[in-house]
């Protein structure tokens, strides 16, 4: 028969319908049967082990390939006899999807008997070598281009290995292998040296490139992926932390300024004879708030607000905290207080709540996580606010309350 398949396929009896009696071929089949093997199952089979970097793991350690056998689901001697056609067209697709064994090799074996005859059918699908899996994957530029990458990293131990290791995400970003080795080799020697990133001179890299590909970067250099630690685990200068304060002028910090951007650590340093301060959430709120004398005032900015406790010499003065009265601003408050313990609240209580009702709005996601280092009013108004049970994610802003009120409140 075409396409591999031999033997005579007819009734032993001489009949030309089944013996059984059943009805004969159906009419226009030409199509391999569902269920039958085709070159498309052979190619999924084999394509499953190149995604999971099976074969060019493989071909990275220089070993054989892992050869790949895939059984074949071929007519029965019953199909075969109800529609030759079809099973010849089967047969013929499956050689000529082998090209001549370029792509894979075919085992056949026996089928048949009384009523048919005997016929050889392919039984197996066989892919034993990688220019096979090539061929049939059609992914020799791939290939080429994996092995190009494990060159261009050859003298460098740690990332030879990560390629040998993840060939796939490996050859994700083949082209920019140059790129990524250059700035390796200028990370790895910058290590330690205190330069910001932005002075790297590592050939055809810029901060750009190393920001896109910093994950990677980061596991090639054990290093964290986030920013701010990778450029802390390499010894490099990030972007500084600041804050902005609003100094009392007779401190004389910053004479001829009211308002300053201020690096934390050159604010740690300076250590200023302040014997107050005020933190505030809100901008226009520290905008506005009175200086207290002998004092400064500090813009908190939300969860931001661990940079105003990096500032070791507030743990020896006195420190108030105002920020907004919902479940999200006890929460701020109570990581305020894990570096300043002895930090207090200012009108975050249930007086001034109450008293501006007709001033609340809704917090959109209340937090609901467990604040330890709340005081005893103040967790207490927390649950009333995580429960309800004053109303449906109460809020009260900081910059609602009434000025006249605050004013009262607030140190001066």
């Amino acid at each position: 028969m075409a396409g591999g398949m031999t033997g005579r396929a007819r009734p032993a009896d001489g009949r030309t319908g089944p013996a059984d009696g059943r009805a004969g071929p159906v009419a226009g089949r030409t199509g391999p049967a569902a269920g039958w093997t085709s070159v498309a199952d052979i190619r999924a089979r084999v394509r499953r082990r190149w995604d999971d970097g099976t074969i060019l793991r493989a071909l990275a350690a220089d070993e054989p390939f892992p050869v790949i056998e895939v059984p074949l689901r071929s007519p029965k001697p019953a199909e075969i006899g109800d529609d030759l056609p079809a099973a010849r067209q089967w047969s013929a697709d499956l050689v000529a999807g082998g090209r001549g064994g370029a792509a894979y090799t075919l085992r056949r074996a026996s089928v048949g008997g009384r009523l048919i005859g005997r016929n050889e059918l392919p039984a197996r699908a066989i892919v034993d070598s990688y220019t096979q899996a090539a061929a049939l994957l059609n992914v020799a530029d791939e290939v080429r281009a994996y092995r190009a990458v494990r060159a261009a990293v050859a003298e460098e131990p740690v990332l030879a290995s990560w390629v040998a290791g993840h060939p796939m995400r490996a050859l994700s970003t083949a082209a920019d292998w140059p790129g990524l080795l250059a700035a390796y080799r200028w990370l790895r020697a910058a290590r330690g040296s205190g330069r910001y990133l932005r002075e790297i001179t590592a050939p055809g890299v810029d901060t750009k490139f190393v920001e896109r590909h910093r994950a990677l970067l980061a596991q090639l250099l054990d290093a964290p992926s986030a920013a701010d630690g990778f450029l802390a685990a390499l010894g490099l200068r990030g972007k500084p932390r600041t804050v902005r304060i609003r100094p009392d002028p007779a401190l004389g910090v910053a004479t001829g300024f009211s308002d300053l951007a201020v690096p934390v650590d050159e604010l740690v340093a300076s250590d200023p004879p302040v014997r107050s301060a005020l933190v505030v959430e809100n901008e226009i709120t520290f905008l506005s708030a009175p200086v207290p004398a002998g004092g400064i005032v500090l813009w908190g900015k939300g969860f931001a607000v661990e940079h105003v406790g990096g500032i070791d010499w507030l743990a020896d003065i006195e420190v108030g905290y105002w920020g907004d009265l919902d479940t999200h601003g006890f929460a701020i408050l109570n990581q305020l207080r894990a570096s300043l313990p002895n930090a207090r609240s200012l009108l975050m209580d249930r007086r001034t709540l109450l008293a501006h009702r007709e001033r609340w709005v809704t917090e959109a996601s209340p937090a609901a996580a467990r604040l330890d280092r709340l005081t005893t009013p103040e967790q207490d108004l927390y649950q009333d606010l995580v429960t309800d049970r004053l109303g449906p994610r109460i809020r009260l802003e900081q910059e609602r309350i009434d000025w006249s009120w605050a004013a009262r409140q607030l140190p001066s």
